[in-house]
This record gives structure tokens, sequence and C-alpha cells, in this order.
């Protein structure tokens, strides 16, 4: 019995981790889905519309990030709805990272986290539940950019490996900080 209530709190620790740090309240079962936290996870609040210039600058460093590293990449923008704002292929970049490229970037601009908290959440901690929801993509490659406190969209990366996807993204998404 001892052995399951350890690990019940360590799949809770785990899931607070990854889905937000909120105070949670006492669980009833040893579920750590059923566990009710005080505030949302990523609570942040959309805001206006990233421009087409500020996308090509962030589309512009995460190209000379992978450019760095020979990696090629499809590199989009979303706005803060999801919605396509500049995109661009490296030559030689792998075709069907169009679409997955794209689809970080809307994953993450409309769910408000990186695409790396899906992949934690389902290789890791075992929140299958999470292949159920829409738009939903569990690779690491999509980060929000956040101005001001408030995602104005999202920047999503796709041709390598997830890790590289993901180093390219966080070099697109600095440019906003």
């Amino acid at each position: 019995m001892y052995h399951k209530q350890a690990s019940a709190l360590v799949l809770l620790s785990i899931a607070l981790c990854v889905f937000g740090t909120a105070e949670a309240q006492p669980a009833s079962t040893s579920n750590p889905l059923d566990v009710v936290p005080e505030k949302i996870p990523f609570d942040v609040p959309y805001g206006a519309p990233i421009s087409v210039e500020r996308a090509k600058g962030a589309i512009a460093a995460a190209v000379a990030e992978a450019a760095r590293h020979d990696w090629k990449m499809n590199v989009a923008v979303v706005d803060s709805g999801g919605n396509l704002v500049a995109f661009q292929r490296m030559d030689g970049a792998q075709l069907a990272s169009i679409e997955i490229s794209q689809h970080k970037a809307r994953a993450s601009a409309t769910f408000r986290r990186e695409t790396k908290s899906f992949e934690s959440g389902i290789q890791s901690d075992g929140f299958n539940y999470l292949l159920t929801l829409d738009g939903v993509i569990a690779s690491r490659g999509g980060i929000p950019l956040i101005e001001k406190g408030k995602v104005v969209g999202a920047i999503g990366c796709s041709g390598g490996a997830s890790s590289q996807d993901e180093l390219t993204c966080k070099a697109g998404a600095a440019t906003l900080k």
C-alpha cells in the first residue's frame, strides 16, 4: 500500500511540474489527474497578433541558427490565433516537415505552451489522454512567442531531430525577449 501511495505522489509531482506549478487541493484518489489545481496551467493571455516584420525577424534568427549547424529546417510563425503569418523552407529541407512546422507553431500558440510539454506528458508521464485533444503535436519544436506577458504568436521548426528543431525555435523566439 505504501508503494502505491508513494508512486501516486511521484506522478502528482511530475504532473504539476509539467503542466504548471499551481497550488493543488489534496487529491481524494491516487490518480494524479484527479488533482484540482487552484489556477489554470499556462494561463498566459493572448495578445495582438505578431506583425509580419516581427515574424520574419524570428524566422531569420531561427534560420541563421540552423545554418550555423548545417541543419535544413522549415520554420513557420503563426499569430496569436494560430494563423500562418510567415514561413521559410531552407534549401533541401524535408518536404514532410513543411506541414509539421506549421502544426507545431499552431499547437504552441493555441495551447499557450511549448509542444515539448505534450511530448513529455505522453512519453514520460503516461498522459495518453493528450492524444485525444484536437491540434496537439507531441514533438518539441513549437514555442510560444511572448511579448509583454502575452502570447502574440508561436514559432514552429521541423526538419531535424526534435532537439535540433527546439534549439532552432529558441533562437527565433529569443528575438521577442
